[in-house]
């Protein structure tokens, strides 16, 4: 199972890459935000648009009959551009639109990747847990698309016996 580390690394490789995006070292179109922050604030000084953004996961644990232990990592992306006028519809129906192509073009270049062996961090990725909103920063002319996933992957059911104490000799 990747890391989350790893996902950051990917989503990173996925916004140098695109050609609608084209991220650099030395012009930020790839962030590590949270939603709240996207849609009340206004953006960093060093935020250059279209941006991928990436945000944090939760997590949970299903169980499949005590026989294998899943774990269910649900995260999400953010697309977002930039308008100047929030009460040029037209415009922000037309940013949706292009927004939402960039995003069906990454959800298709991580089901190329998910059977490469050099991107394991993707390999347990849920094709049918992908869900778009739309969304708008008012205070900063944000345009956006959220793309929310899921990640199930194994998780060990296994006790490491190196990693407890035996019973009575801790101090519990």
């Amino acid at each position: 199972m990747a890391k989350f580390s790893d996902l950051i690394t990917y989503f990173e490789d996925l916004a140098r890459n695109h050609v609608s995006i084209l991220h650099t070292d030395q012009e930020n179109h790839f962030f590590r935000f949270e939603i709240d922050e996207m849609l009340s604030a206004h953006f960093r000084s060093d935020t250059n648009f279209i941006f991928l953004a990436l945000e944090g996961y939760n997590y949970g644990f299903t169980d499949n009959n005590s026989d294998n232990l899943l774990k269910n990592r649900h995260g999400a992306f953010v697309l977002m551009d930039h308008i100047s006028d929030l009460s040029d519809y037209a415009t922000i129906h037309q940013k949706w639109d292009e927004l939402e192509i960039i995003g069906d073009d990454i959800i298709a270049k991580i089901k190329s990747d998910k059977r490469n062996p050099l991107f394991p961090v993707i390999r347990d990725f849920k094709f049918d847990s992908i869900t778009g909103d739309l969304i708008l920063n008012e205070v900063a002319g944000g345009v956006g698309i959220r793309f929310t996933f899921t990640l199930t992957s194994p998780t060990p059911n296994d006790v490491d016996p190196e990693k407890w104490l035996p019973y009575g000799s801790g101090s519990v």
